[in-house]
């Protein structure tokens, strides 16, 4: 009786072990999502259309303090054009420590290349942290321009 006793005590001690499942730890490499565009349908040449950009980086280095340093790129999907913005450093240099949260990206006065009266367009968006790891692309939902 005791030998099922142990085993079955030793059965459930490995199976509580195995079942205990440690959280990854977040990635170095930032990742974006596009949490909504504002306005999906704007005036060309004069609406300003904001991206909310969610980020998360696992250790902190995302954004720089060098006004001359770019490290978010918004691409127009119709022309390959890109913006290029800077993202103020988000946590202190030399802190290891995950961040997450929302960015607002600004793009004034989209124009309308194909010279019609309203035309469809979609952004890609990636960042850059300072080691020089590049995120993923995300791609906004589709933008009405129109006259």
């Amino acid at each position: 009786m005791r030998a099922k006793y142990y085993t079955a005590l030793a059965a459930f001690a490995i199976l509580t072990f195995a079942a205990c499942k440690k959280d990854k730890p977040l990635e170095d490499t930032p990742y974006i999502e596009i949490a909504s565009v504002s306005p999906t349908n704007a005036q060309a040449y004069n609406d300003t259309i904001t991206f909310t950009v969610f980020y998360r980086d696992g250790n902190g280095d995302l954004g720089e303090n060098n006004p001359n340093a770019y490290n978010l790129f918004l691409t127009d999907g119709r022309n390959q054009v890109e913006y290029k913005y800077r993202v103020q450093q988000l946590a202190p240099s030399g802190s290891d420590v995950a961040i997450q949260g929302n960015l607002n990206v600004k793009l004034a006065g989209a124009p309308i290349l194909n010279g019609g009266a309203s035309e469809t367009v979609s952004y890609s968006i990636y960042v850059v942290d300072r080691a020089g790891n590049k995120s993923n692309v995300a791609t906004s939902p589709v933008i009405t321009l129109n006259q």
